[in-house]
């Protein structure tokens, strides 16, 4: 590992490029006509993130499963409603824009031309991945996502925090601990147990009916955690009222199973990867083909500057 004074920055890749695909208009294509909005946005959004935060570090975390086999397997509704063709052989395939598609290999050769190490472990998402990055890392780490699952990553003693993008990556909520109390009423390793607890449908988890958030912040301030909450059930002196306690013991299978599908993994095997943030590119001639190929002119350029400094 390097010395702890070095900053890791992780990219919650899939989440940067769907936001710049609908950020960036579709006009900007390469010189044969083809959509290039979300390569040149996620290029954007790289130099100004190197920029603004100066990571000495920098992973672009992918998902090899974005529904990995696993989660389903325990939750069968896990994000059941976005896949878009089912398959024998392999993980299913996502519902995303017809123009999106064929610029995500675009953006792979991209970033592996510029050096910019780039993860993604077969069975796994990008959370788990950057799960395990983080509880690896010796010094402070920067997570850039627009998804909020990862708030359970939050660790302020360990200088662990979300950039979550407000607008584009010029705008970014840090979210630290404060934060989430503030919003939540919970800290970073709280949130799995609020999110469970509250459901979440763009993840196709139920949660526990008539269990919102405001009231999952309630229980955990009161009872500690989800283990305290179900020890509570059980309790007949306990503070829960009649519902609370019907509705969380009628959702005992749910709640059994979903701290495995919520929480993200960190046992993932890593490969062995050069993390350091490139300077030059590593494949300078691949860079030049794939820049003239696609039209990415000023985004590629100023990436590149910045990186140069």
């Amino acid at each position: 590992m390097r010395g702890v004074t070095r900053r890791l920055m992780l990219l919650d890749t899939a989440s940067l490029y769907f936001r710049a695909y609908f950020g960036v208009p579709d006009s900007v294509r390469a010189p044969d006509g083809t959509p290039v909005n979300a390569v040149r946005g996620l290029l954007d959004f790289i130099d100004r993130l190197v920029k603004d935060h100066h990571p000495d570090d920098l992973v672009a975390c992918m998902d090899a499963d974005w529904r990995p086999q696993w989660r389903v397997d325990l939750i069968p509704s896990y994000k059941a409603h976005r896949v878009a063709v089912e398959t024998e052989t392999g993980p299913d395939e996502e519902e995303v824009p017809d123009t999106l598609s064929p610029q995500v290999p675009v953006i792979e050769d991209v970033l592996d031309a510029l050096g910019i190490a780039r993860v993604g472990v077969e069975g796994y998402e990008a959370d788990d991945v950057i799960g395990t990055f983080t509880g690896r890392a010796a010094g402070p780490v920067d997570i850039v996502t627009g998804d909020r699952d990862l708030y359970q990553l939050v660790d302020d003693e360990r200088g662990v925090r979300v950039l979550y993008p407000l607008k584009g990556v010029g705008t970014l909520q840090l979210t630290d601990e404060t934060w989430l109390r503030e919003k939540y009423g919970v800290d970073g390793s709280g949130y799995a147990d609020l999110a469970l607890l509250r459901g979440d449908p763009s993840d196709g988890l139920p949660g526990v009916p008539g269990i919102g958030e405001k009231t999952a912040a309630k229980l955990l301030d009161a009872f500690g955690d989800l283990a305290g909450i179900m020890t509570a059930v059980d309790d007949p002196k306990s503070a829960l009222t009649p519902s609370q306690r019907r509705r969380l013991d009628e959702s005992r299978p749910y709640v059994a199973l979903a701290p495995e599908v919520v929480r993200v993994a960190g046992d993932v095997p890593l490969p062995d990867v050069d993390t350091a943030l490139p300077h030059t590119p590593r494949d300078p001639a691949a860079l030049d083909a794939l820049a003239a190929r696609w039209g990415l002119g000023g985004s590629l350029q100023r990436l590149l500057t910045t990186l140069g400094t």
